[in-house]
């Protein structure tokens, strides 16, 4: 079995009295596409500050490529690629110019750069904004420029917090072609996001809250785990439904799914679709229709992160 592209052992960041991350432990395989969630808050991106090599952990240590973050932090940087959350480019620069910086510090120059540059520009479309200033570029433009300063240099781990946000779904969908293209060459990814669809790419999961491991686990692992059975109803008040079924007895949850509302049924009900409806109709709503769902990976957010921890190994 390959030695884990990266290792974090027993992570714990403090600041102050206040614990950002605590006792935080996993590891990713070369080539594999690591996803990371958690509620805004819960510890990602100081994660992984710790991982790149740019804050220093309290207690713990973590290894990329088998380099000590805590030991070793600039070897560490020059392993890595790395995506913030905030563009961090200069915007004074061209696209053009802002690649060949960054192709510098990585001792990327020559025909070397040439060739990274030209084929970069190619794969993530930026071919026609070459020329153009960072700073009048749109969102979309900008992550896809981060991007490629981030892949210069052909690290064998890349870290991408919240690469997507803000952008279209044709740029989305772009992002997740080039870590999958990624991942077949053997480039470990950790990717943190909020939208589910692009979690289900991911070979892994992990969730965390409070900055502590809540589970870890197969996409596939992680829906398993979401409590009792579900089903989904149409009412015409669907807020007030919400708000009556979390209160009903056998209901282990309620919430909202677009104009629909799902509701967790204990697994000792004999009919959920029976519970849903005498409960609503005491309250004078009139079920539309109720029928069983299968658990997404935004159930298993909803009810893993808000819950007590438990956990999967995959």
């Amino acid at each position: 079995m390959a030695e884990a592209a990266v290792v974090a052992s027993n992570l714990v960041k403090r600041f102050g009295a206040f614990t950002a991350v605590d006792q935080l432990s996993f590891d990713i395989a070369p080539g594999e596409v690591f996803g990371f969630l958690g509620p805004n808050g819960s510890g990602k991106s100081t994660t992984i500050r710790m991982l790149c090599g740019l804050l220093l952990p309290t207690e713990g240590d973590a290894f990329v490529e088998g380099i000590s973050v805590a030991r070793e932090p600039e070897q560490v940087r020059q392993r890595i690629g790395y995506m913030s959350q905030q563009f961090s480019l200069y915007e004074d620069l061209t696209v053009c110019e802002n690649m060949e910086f960054y192709g510098g510090v990585y001792g990327v120059t020559g025909q070397r750069f040439r060739s990274r540059a030209e084929a970069l520009l190619e794969r993530l479309d930026l071919q026609r904004e070459q020329d153009r200033l960072a700073v009048t570029l749109s969102t979309g433009v900008r992550d896809r420029l981060a991007l490629a300063c981030a892949l210069l240099h052909e690290p064998p781990v890349l870290f991408l917090d919240e690469p997507t946000s803000g952008v279209d779904p044709l740029v989305r969908r772009s992002f997740f072609e080039l870590i999958t293209e990624l991942s077949a060459q053997g480039v470990a990814t950790l990717v943190t996001t909020h939208v589910m669809a692009e979690a289900e790419h991911c070979h892994r999961l992990l969730l965390i809250r409070e900055g502590r491991r809540v589970a870890l686990g197969k996409p596939a692992e992680l829906k398993a785990l979401v409590p009792g059975r579900l089903v989904e109803l149409r009412v015409r008040r669907p807020m007030q439904a919400v708000g009556i079924l979390g209160e009903t007895e056998g209901v282990l949850a309620a919430s909202l799914f677009g104009t629909a509302v799902h509701a967790a049924v204990a697994n000792e009900v004999e009919s959920p679709e029976l519970l849903v409806r005498a409960a609503l109709g005491r309250a004078g709503l009139a079920v539309e229709q109720v029928k069983p769902v299968r658990p997404t990976l935004e159930h298993a957010y909803l009810a893993l992160a808000g819950e007590q921890p438990s956990e999967v190994q995959a």
